[in-house]
């Protein structure tokens, strides 16, 4: 079974085409071939598949290192792209890929033949507290709530961009604790189906830099709905302009929340390390 290793700034992926043929357990083969010591090490396995509906080209499937499968990410769908592209599945530059999220409409950028950055868009965020999901009253808009955790009381922001994410400004992003504070939220009651936890520090009203802890990732070197999630969190709390640079581990992403509300964009880079074979045979 041939496989492709891309990353979509240093947030890397296992993509592998399965429009022909059948994984009958993908969430087993997630947790052997991501496990970054005895497999081939990445925070996502991606399945290139046809699409079940008629408004869509494709589908994308993705299941964490932990086996479990987010509704969408947006970094794994640059790579994604790319890869249809350039794997010559299709001659559109302009997808429609189905996710659990709904579908998602990338478009490659182009300079000399050769694919420079995606810009993907994310859609309308949702802001209601039942469609984030969060436990408890409902809720238009979930800002600047107080979040105790571990007998700390935080300040956060939720948002979904088809998947939960909780956004927590802080002073100084590098110092913060991602790895202990994360899991906490991330496994908190007041998020049913857990969540994803950006830590923000606002560098000015253009600029904010991030880090992240991924529900069933855990720290990754970017990772874009949290960018998308976290820019429109910046702009609720009247902290940004609409449109804004998110400094990652891995490097930037440009967002941008449309003035009517109704659509997030986001514009990054996806790269393509290498292709192997994968020796046990999973496949069905």
């Amino acid at each position: 079974m041939q496989f492709t290793k891309m990353h979509g700034l240093g947030n890397d992926f296992i993509l592998i085409n399965q429009l022909e043929k059948k994984i009958s357990n993908p969430e087993q083969l997630a947790q052997k071939m991501c496990d970054r010591h005895f497999g081939v090490g990445a925070d996502g396995l991606v399945l290139v598949l046809p699409a079940k509906k008629d408004e869509a080209d494709f589908r994308m499937r993705i299941f964490n290192p932990d086996g479990s499968e987010p509704e969408m990410c947006g970094n794994a769908i640059r790579c994604f792209t790319k890869y249809l592209y350039e794997r010559g599945l299709t001659e559109q530059t302009k997808i429609k890929v189905e996710t659990l999220a709904g579908v998602i409409i990338p478009e490659l950028i182009i300079e000399n033949n050769k694919v420079e950055a995606v810009k993907v868009d994310m859609g309308q965020p949702r802001l209601k507290s039942q469609e984030i999901p969060m436990a408890g009253s409902e809720q238009e808009q979930v800002v600047k709530q107080p979040l105790e955790v571990d007998g700390q009381e935080y300040e956060m922001t939720a948002v979904s961009m088809g998947n939960p994410h909780c956004v927590i400004f802080v002073d100084q992003v590098d110092e913060f604790p991602v790895s202990e504070v994360g899991p906490l939220i991330e496994e908190h009651p007041l998020f049913p189906a857990k969540t994803n936890v950006e830590f923000i520090e606002v560098v000015n009203s253009g600029e904010l830099k991030m880090r992240v802890w991924e529900r069933g990732a855990g720290v990754t070197l970017a990772c874009g709905t949290g960018a998308c999630a976290s820019t429109v969190a910046a702009i609720l709390n009247g902290l940004t302009d609409r449109e804004v640079v998110v400094h990652l581990l891995g490097g930037d992403l440009l967002i941008e929340w449309a003035e009517d509300n109704n659509r997030v964009y986001m514009v990054g880079p996806a790269e393509e390390v290498f292709v192997g074979e994968w020796k046990e045979q999973l496949i069905v």
